[in-house]
């Protein structure tokens, strides 16, 4: 660290600007907030300030985020660099590729050739050099800047709009109406990212801030996304991914291979258990008196699992939900693997998803679904596994199932 970290907080006033520099720093070279703030000597709450801004409805006044243009240019970064342009420029003159120069600086090849195409020096005679130095400063003052935004340019488009956010249409209705009223007029088409932007990032004023409850969130503020890439693994023993579940599973040609998730109910006080069959779709309900806690969700798990035959557990794939922190005492248990799916990627249990979205016909959400007893889930699951199904050519799962216990029972 090319700086001395303070061994104890400062109360000085200093605006930090050494800490906030080192504190961007810390974050694009793949820190989390905590970890660096830590390094830095600062709260883990100003760092999320410095990052994400500090909001209205507080006590203290609202503040933008900090610019991580602060920190060194010496510093990893998702733009080009002055050395990365000359690097550019010398690799041209060698006659090398784009995807190679692309390769050499651990870029994509677009990024390389739409930086030749926007910053390159075209001469009179129509020909174009893609120069270092001139291609830093045309990049440099391209920079974003603080500019008038479109919606408070034009006082008809900002009528529409709040118009529509008032009967409550959505950002991308709201855009796709434009584009239909006025086919001619570009200066009246936006896109929905431009509303969302009007509407909540501060000091631009170019909606009434109220309108944003009118959205079917009603947030006043954004929701940040944490970074994929950030995730820590939320359960003490490793997981084993789905991407070493077997290749019979993916095929749906062996049976006893499971698809398993939890819907919820109000509040998230309540839940039950799905599972799905992949071969046969055959559907079973996991009945949670105790609610979904760990501690709680693998035992009952396990006595729904154990009223199969051992041929029919073979593994159960699940997501990173909480309630599967105990998937290890279940494996044990069942002598089953459990896998689990990418953050994020709901389509790798898409089974299990199109039978939850059939069962929010019987248990809705925002519903108290503690009040289902165990015969009431059983007759839920027997009624879907009585529906004919167009991908088992309308067969029924209970008769696909069936028919796989009846042939494992004949002999040889």
């Amino acid at each position: 660290m090319s700086f001395e970290v303070r061994p104890t907080k400062q109360h000085s006033g200093s605006k930090l600007s050494r800490e906030r520099q080192e504190y961007f720093r810390l974050m694009q070279l793949g820190y989390g907030n905590k970890e660096a703030s830590k390094l830095v000597g600062i709260n883990p709450r100003t760092g999320r300030e410095w990052r994400n801004g500090r909001p209205e409805g507080r006590k203290k006044r609202p503040r933008p985020p900090a610019h991580i243009a602060q920190v060194p240019s010496g510093a990893s970064s998702r733009f080009l660099s002055e050395p990365d342009r000359i690097h550019i420029a010398d690799r041209l003159r060698e006659k090398a590729t784009v995807r190679a120069i692309a390769a050499e600086l651990g870029r994509a090849p677009s990024t390389i050739s739409r930086e030749i195409r926007r910053n390159r020096t075209a001469l009179p005679d129509g020909r174009a050099y893609y120069r270092p130095y001139a291609a830093q400063r045309r990049a440099d003052a391209r920079k974003p800047r603080l500019k008038p935004g479109k919606i408070s340019q034009n006082p008809e488009l900002k009528d529409f709009i709040q118009d529509r956010l008032t009967k409550r249409w959505s950002p991308e209705q709201i855009c796709h109406a434009l584009r239909g009223h006025f086919p001619d007029r570009p200066e009246m088409h936006v896109v929905h990212e431009t509303i969302y932007q009007a509407l909540y990032v501060q000091g631009r004023g170019e909606l009434r801030r109220e309108l944003a409850r009118a959205l079917r969130t009603g947030r006043t503020m954004r929701k940040p996304h944490r970074q994929s890439v950030r995730r820590r693994s939320r359960f003490t023993a490793p997981m084993v991914m789905i991407s070493d579940r077997p290749a019979e599973a993916a095929d749906r040609a062996v049976p006893g291979h499971w698809e398993g998730d939890c819907i919820v109910g109000a509040g998230h006080r309540s839940a039950i258990g799905t599972l799905v069959e992949r071969s046969t779709r055959f559907t079973m309900l996991v009945h949670l008196p105790d609610g979904h806690r760990a501690e709680h969700f693998h035992l009952a798990l396990a006595d729904t699992i154990g009223q199969l035959p051992p041929q029919l557990r073979r593994s159960l794939t699940w997501d990173q939900g909480n309630e599967m922190a105990g998937h290890h005492l279940f494996s044990t248990t069942m002598d089953m693997p459990v896998y689990f799916c990418n953050p994020g990627s709901p389509w790798q249990r898409g089974s299990n998803e199109n039978t939850n979205g059939l069962l929010r016909q019987y248990f809705p959400k925002g519903t108290d679904l503690s009040v289902h007893t165990r015969e009431d889930l059983d007759a839920v699951a027997a009624e879907l596994n009585a529906r004919p199904r167009k991908t088992l050519g309308w067969d029924t799962p209970a008769q696909r199932l069936a028919a796989l216990l009846t042939s494992a029972a004949l002999p040889d």
